[in-house]
């Protein structure tokens, strides 16, 4: 394959991993009944009148399975996380004791599950779309080069290799699907 195509797989190769680091991040949002700090990954709390980080304002972790801590830096800060984390969206309720948010992440039902599991099989798809359309505009290249003297041989091995990456990025896509899924499932 000639240098030009390469190029194009190459950039195809990065696409399609930037798509697949994208599903990891929703997926790790995806709360599963257990104490996962990535939940709270893209909270923002008023921190001196901006919207800041929590990861940059206080240390987030786990103190068992089923708690999530939250240690800010400045006291004064309590009241601000707690607020943003009643306010998320997340169905979380937090408790401070003056120093430390602790939120206890309650058992899920099996409705709950069910609808967690239906929204991480719809980040899984919108991952494979654009896994698939990164492939096609490769592909639309290779028949633009074609057309400009690159040999049909040369076009169809070019095609046979973005349909190997896209294979390869879409096997990597289920894989995680699966894990989420049965990490959603075990109670």
């Amino acid at each position: 394959m000639n240098e030009e195509v390469e190029l194009y797989l190459e950039d195809a190769e990065d696409l399609m991993e930037k798509a697949v680091v994208h599903l990891e991040k929703e997926l790790s949002g995806i709360r599963a009944g257990k104490a996962n700090p990535a939940i709270l990954q893209s909270l923002k709390v008023e921190y001196y009148g901006a919207e800041t980080p929590l990861t940059q304002v206080a240390n987030v972790g786990t103190s068992d399975a089923r708690t999530i801590t939250v240690q800010p830096w400045e006291k004064k800060m309590i009241d601000p996380i707690e607020r943003a984390i009643r306010n998320s969206g997340l169905g979380l309720n937090p408790q401070n004791n003056g120093e430390i948010i602790r939120i206890i992440i309650p058992m899920l039902t099996e409705d709950r599950r069910r609808d967690l599991v239906k929204q991480a099989r719809n980040e899984g798809e919108s991952a494979r779309v654009a896994v698939r359309s990164i492939r096609k505009n490769t592909n639309e290249e290779f028949k633009k080069m074609q057309k400009d003297g690159m040999s049909e041989d040369a076009q169809k091995d070019a095609e046979d290799a973005v349909q190997k990456l896209t294979d390869r990025f879409i096997r990597k896509i289920d894989e995680l699907l699966t894990a989420k899924e049965k990490d959603i499932l075990t109670v």
